[in-house]
């Protein structure tokens, strides 16, 4: 059991379906299903994330804000870490604007992408807000600088693996960045096309790498790919296992 500093939550607990990957005093890293938001983004909602981080720590004798160091969309799966007060927030905030705290993502692209790009790449192009659409981003010169590096993990005539890591963290990154290569991901309606094969984007935080500031430790956390996703490798026939 991993004790923390009390602190007075800004939110009521409630038991949420989520993994606990690491906890120490200072910091959690958990593996959120898809269909969960992290925080609550309109008045009154519940079963959000962060209600369960809480209900979890009042569970454990403590309370706290939930301080999410990085994002993650509501329908994207894995790994999320949170700093369990301002000053372990603070230290992982700089670590990851650093590029200390190494990201790595799986998603299942529309399309076989080595026809038109090599196995391994960096996606360079900076995203901006969608003018006309509250929730989209795109591709464009005026946009903040954005980094995507890709390594092409499978592929067939109807889908493409790839293991994805991030130099930045612009919201919605890999999904504008394949959407503007023209691969959106697999399920993705915002940026692509609904999918009959799954029911949200086909994306998974596979994997957070990072130097941990307080304790002087080098980790390493691993989630693996949720059932949906399996199943879904294996209708694509695409290698399921492979990271």
């Amino acid at each position: 059991m991993a004790v923390r500093p009390r602190e007075r939550a800004d939110l009521e607990g409630e038991p949420v379906n989520f993994q606990v990957r690491y906890e120490d005093i200072d910091l959690m890293v958990v593996d959120k299903p898809a269909g969960v938001n992290v925080h609550p983004v309109r008045s009154g909602e519940r079963g959000t994330l962060a209600h369960g981080i809480v209900h979890h720590w009042k569970e454990q004798g403590g309370e706290g804000k939930v301080r999410p160091v990085h994002r993650l969309d509501r329908d994207t799966s894995g790994l999320l870490m949170v700093a369990k007060s301002a000053y372990a927030h603070q230290l992982m905030d700089r670590e990851l604007r650093e590029k200390r705290l190494k990201r790595v993502y799986l998603a299942f692209l529309k399309g076989r992408l080595s026809l038109s790009h090599p196995v391994t790449g960096t996606i360079h192009a900076p995203i901006a807000r969608e003018r006309n659409h509250p929730l989209r981003r795109r591709v464009s010169p005026q946009g903040d600088a954005a980094i995507t590096h890709y390594r092409i993990i499978d592929e067939t005539n109807q889908a493409t693996k790839v293991q994805v890591e991030l130099d930045t963290g612009r919201t919605h990154q890999i999904r504008v960045h394949f959407a503007h290569l023209g691969f959106p991901l697999l399920g993705d309606s915002l940026y692509g096309r609904k999918s009959s094969l799954i029911s949200r984007q086909a994306f998974h935080a596979c994997e957070l790498t990072f130097h941990h500031p307080l304790r002087s430790e080098n980790l390493q956390i691993t989630s693996p790919l949720p059932e949906d996703l399996n199943r879904l490798a294996r209708e694509l026939k695409l290698d399921w296992e492979a990271k």
